[in-house]
């Protein structure tokens, strides 16, 4: 048996604290394929942490049965750095209270950091490729020195998912249908992982803007390919945001569902030799995050919204009303806010007072947006 809970003290950045960090491991240390799972880098984002706590009984019975094809690595509740953030009896798991950078930004670009170690070592092989960017990267790691608890927090978890054949991180929306960011390099690749999770939406970005963490391996050997055109050097992790609906949907129902999706998955791939179960409806192909608008309010206000998630709408269709609150006609007044492209509501917010420029939506259509190619395309 390797099921095994694992725990690492970061020390605190004032005296006296310290913070404890949970893990798992399960499937033989020396397997192929190594997979890795976290949620709630959004530490107030629970869905994920509720589906890997249905899913970690699944991987332990399989453990003990020997049927792990793969070794996992589990984080259920990967921040709790962003756990222990409250204000005013309300949790602000999003963002580094210290700093104010949201805990899914500014990660590692990471081809620069190797790009000399890596310099007249790749050859024809691109297993042995693989390996030696790997290697880089891990030399890289053990270089640095942590100067903050996030720091340490972040390192840990580079350390292992830079090893990491497929690694997945389970956030939530606001209130939304279940959908996936994702590379389009690895796509169709990953329908399956979408039919599994049954999505409404699969996006797609090479560079969202932001550095999230399911850019950092894409980017990694995207860049290396292009810098050494002459060597082989194929995208060697599969890796992906999956996004369980909304905050408030943390439920044991869901949970079951969305662990069962997942095991379906890895069992689909041969990495737990078990039923993966009744083969799921196949979900939507891929598009272009942006083709996907960000409907902003342009005035503050109270949302009434006019359409539900799901729903289908035309361009210049009204999304919602906003009632203004001041001015001349205040809390008699609505103004509609109009849908910029033909698609599908993806998600919606719950808090119906709005400042001005905050996402009241997102709508997935078909056709790249003008205002959105090339542009930032996460929400903040």
């Amino acid at each position: 048996m390797a099921f095994e809970l694992h725990s690492t003290t970061l020390s605190g950045d004032t005296p006296g604290a310290a913070t404890t960090l949970y893990w798992y491991t399960a499937g033989p240390a020396d397997a192929a394929t190594r997979v890795h799972l976290q949620a709630a880098l959004h530490a107030d984002e629970q869905p994920g942490t509720m589906a890997l706590h249905h899913l970690l009984p699944k991987l332990r019975d399989a453990d003990a049965a020997g049927q792990l094809r793969a070794h996992f690595t589990i984080y259920p509740s990967v921040n709790p750095l962003g756990l222990a953030t409250y204000a005013l009896r309300n949790h602000v798991g999003r963002y580094d209270i210290e700093t104010g950078v949201n805990y899914n930004r500014r990660w590692p670009d990471l081809y620069p950091q190797i790009a000399n170690a890596i310099a007249g070592k790749l050859g024809s092989d691109p297993k042995a490729n693989i390996q030696t960017i790997r290697t880089a990267v891990a030399a890289w790691l053990d270089s640095q020195r942590p100067a903050s608890a996030i720091q340490q927090l972040r390192l840990l978890v580079m350390k292992s998912a830079t090893t990491a054949d497929i690694v997945l991180d389970l956030h939530c929306d606001d209130h939304s249908l279940k959908h996936i960011f994702t590379s389009p390099e690895l796509m169709p690749g990953l329908q399956d992982l979408a039919d599994w999770m049954g999505v409404a939406a699969t996006l797609t970005a090479e560079d969202s803007g932001g550095g999230s963490f399911d850019e950092v391996l894409p980017s990694l050997y995207r860049k290396a390919q292009l810098a050494n055109p002459d060597h082989p050097i194929p995208a060697a992790a599969e890796t992906a945001t999956l996004e369980y609906r909304g905050r408030a949907d943390s439920f044991d129902s869901f949970g079951q569902a969305d662990a069962a999706g997942l095991f379906g998955f890895f069992a689909g791939r041969g990495l737990i030799a078990a039923d993966a179960g009744t083969t799921p409806a196949a979900a939507p192909a891929p598009t272009p995050f942006e083709a996907t608008e960000v409907l902003r309010a342009e005035a503050p206000g109270l949302l009434a919204y006019r359409v539900e998630l799901g729903d289908r709408v035309k361009k210049g269709q009204p999304i919602a009303d906003l009632i203004a609150m001041d001015g001349p006609e205040a809390f008699m007044a609505r103004q509609p806010i109009l849908a910029g492209t033909d698609g599908f509501v993806l998600s919606m917010v719950t808090a119906k007072y709005v400042r001005r420029g905050a996402t009241i939506a997102k709508i997935v259509g078909d056709e790249i947006l003008p205002a959105r190619a090339g542009g930032y395309l996460l929400e903040d």
